[in-house]
């Protein structure tokens, strides 16, 4: 359809409108166009001629035939033009109210068809991207990844350690909701909290970890007859987070894995802390070549309670990375090795 068409289209739909009006009655006007289509029209509330001369039309035809080539049949919000008739200009009290301009109820309705869907700014674009700051959305994150730790800035293996940790089956996993406050154009801040575990698989499965009264100690289980099978410790955290982030996107809403729309670079790092809310080593091993045994053990092995450290965020399309690097050391001052742990990962 071309534009000529379109705009004829619309100037005989005004004219119907005012038609019927002038005689008094409420009708359904429709409108053929191409040659298998028609524009229905129904009013069903006269006064709403006022807000519809403010209408812009061609913006709103325009969403509809890329919703139609996109096979999305949602409802279209209506969109007014940015003047406004002194007899439709909101009150104070609708202007706080208001999202980006929209009325209370042209805010309702958007939300409740929209708001659920993560698509929220496609009402941005309808707005000529005027922006809310300092509106905050909610999502929930899941962090998948593993973690190890280094003592001087590298690996405990290149000194063949007993504490050295396996890369698989170290595992970090971390569940938060997070808040995502707009504070400029492509600039956010995402905060929140949540819950985590490390999961430290020794190198060497016969390893243990245990605690006296002057620190902890990694030895070795030489049990005659005893098969080993794995060896780790487990350590529970509740944590906050404040991280910054540029998204060159400018996406109101978080980034999630399964999206497709997130097609630009975004990028954030900021501080987390934590608090130690449980610990434990657990042991398996065959004694004698018969079933599985596990051994259990909780306790603080004079973990620091606090963690501490940075989260660097880099994403790109779909997909957002994590790396977290804890500045203080897992264990306690003179009570174990010179620990520092870190995780990487994927957002979910």
């Amino acid at each position: 359809m071309t534009f000529r068409s379109y705009t004829i289209a619309l100037l005989t739909l005004m004219t119907l409108t005012v038609a019927a009006t002038a005689q008094g009655k409420t009708d359904t006007v429709k409108i053929p166009l191409a040659k298998t289509s028609q524009l229905v029209f129904t009013m069903r509330d006269r006064n709403d001629l006022e807000i519809l001369k403010h209408y812009d039309f061609q913006t709103l035809f325009q969403d509809i035939l890329h919703k139609l080539e996109n096979n999305n049949t949602d409802t279209i919000p209506s969109t007014p033009t940015p003047e406004t008739s002194p007899a439709t200009e909101p009150s104070a009290e609708t202007e706080s109210n208001t999202d980006t301009g929209r009325t209370e109820q042209q805010a309702g309705k958007w939300d409740d068809k929209n708001q659920d869907n993560g698509n929220d700014d496609d009402w941005d674009n309808w707005q000529g991207h005027r922006r809310r700051w300092g509106r905050t959305w909610q999502s929930f994150n899941f962090d998948l990844g593993t973690n190890n730790w280094l003592q001087s800035g590298g690996f405990p293996d290149k000194n063949n350690a007993s504490y050295s940790v396996k890369p698989w089956g170290s595992w970090y996993i971390a569940f938060n909701s997070i808040q995502r406050s707009r504070l400029g154009k492509n600039f956010f801040l995402e905060w929140g909290g949540g819950i985590s575990w490390y999961t430290f698989k020794f190198q060497d499965a016969s390893t243990r970890l245990e605690r006296n009264d002057y620190g902890v100690a990694f030895v070795t289980d030489d049990t005659p007859d005893r098969s080993h099978i794995k060896s780790k410790l487990g350590i529970t955290y509740i944590n906050a987070s404040l991280v910054p982030v540029l998204d060159f996107g400018d996406h109101s809403r978080k980034p999630r894995i399964w999206n497709n729309y997130h097609s630009a670079f975004r990028i954030g790092i900021g501080p987390y802390v934590g608090y130690r809310i449980s610990s434990l080593t657990k042991a398996v091993y065959r004694e004698n070549g018969h079933s599985r045994e596990k051994d259990k053990d909780h306790g603080n092995f004079y973990l620091n309670n606090l963690r501490y450290g940075a989260r660097l965020q880099v994403g790109f399309r779909s997909t957002d990375f994590f790396f977290n690097y804890d500045m203080n050391e897992i264990f306690a001052s003179g009570k174990g090795p010179n620990l520092n742990a870190f995780s990487f990962g994927v957002i979910f």
